[in-house]
């Protein structure tokens, strides 16, 4: 059974992951017996995430909204370090205002990092996977791919996007030998989500809403994380994995 979840011998590239969620998951993937390849923009908080994680970590910086630079490293990267064979399309961003009024560049910009980005990475990870005829790609959803919420109707598309994307990919690439699936997590206590765990009235409202009753902490998402890179999950494509507390199940 250990064999069957174990991840020895393969590498993770994990978008955005120098802190939150994508930090999360490296370090439960190095636990699991993977190597990571850790991704940003900054390369001091690479460093700063690589050093903390320890294990066999690499950093590889580049703007995951850029197809030319995403293709330049990701060719580059498996050229000289050998096969990438997980991906977690982790890299994401908030914005919160009124539809109404809701600032037609924040709109761009939302589109090209959770949307696009999942794209660029995905695409340019695959095609090396096809030749290899195996592949784990896992994309980061939201609890927003399946429910709204008033302020962030952009964000509500974006991940509704990438849910349609996972199964987009699993259509295309399954016959390849690829797994691609999507993690949707509920509401946990990240980086992108501090205005509201700081919100007593957010809070409250949370607790009621989800069945579990709290937040969710970041190392929940783990267990999900290695079952869908790993064999036991060998024929699972296309699928949405919620991680809510039981928010979606319940009115």
């Amino acid at each position: 059974m250990s064999e069957l979840f174990s991840l020895k011998g393969r590498r993770a590239l994990i978008t955005g992951s120098s802190q939150g969620i994508g930090f999360a998951l490296a370090k439960g993937l190095i636990d699991a017996g993977a190597s990571v390849v850790l991704n940003g923009r900054n390369t001091d908080k690479l460093a700063a995430a690589a050093a903390a994680i320890g294990g066999d970590t690499k950093t590889l910086a580049f703007d995951a909204t850029d197809h030319d630079a995403v293709r330049k490293a990701v060719d580059g990267f498996e050229a000289e370090h050998g096969a990438i064979d997980i991906l977690v399309n982790n890299a994401g961003m908030q914005h919160r205002t009124e539809l109404e009024n809701f600032p037609a560049d924040a709109f761009e910009k939302i589109l090209q990092t959770n949307v696009a980005s999942v794209f660029h990475v995905g695409q340019a990870v695959a095609r090396h996977m096809i030749g290899r005829g195996a592949g784990k790609i896992i994309n980061i959803a939201s609890v927003q791919t399946a429910l709204a919420r008033p302020g962030i109707a952009p964000y509500t598309a974006t991940k509704g996007a990438v849910g349609n994307l996972t199964k987009g990919m699993a259509t295309d690439w399954a016959k390849h030998g690829l797994q691609c699936n999507a993690i949707a997590p509920g509401y946990f206590d990240t980086p992108l989500n501090a205005a509201l765990v700081a919100d007593p009235d957010f809070s409250a409202w949370l607790e009621k809403r989800t069945p579990a009753g709290r937040w969710g902490n970041v190392d929940e998402l783990v267990g999900a994380c290695v079952f869908l890179s790993s064999n036991a999950s060998s024929f699972v494509n296309g699928h949405v994995l919620y991680v809510d507390g039981g928010i979606t199940a319940s009115l």
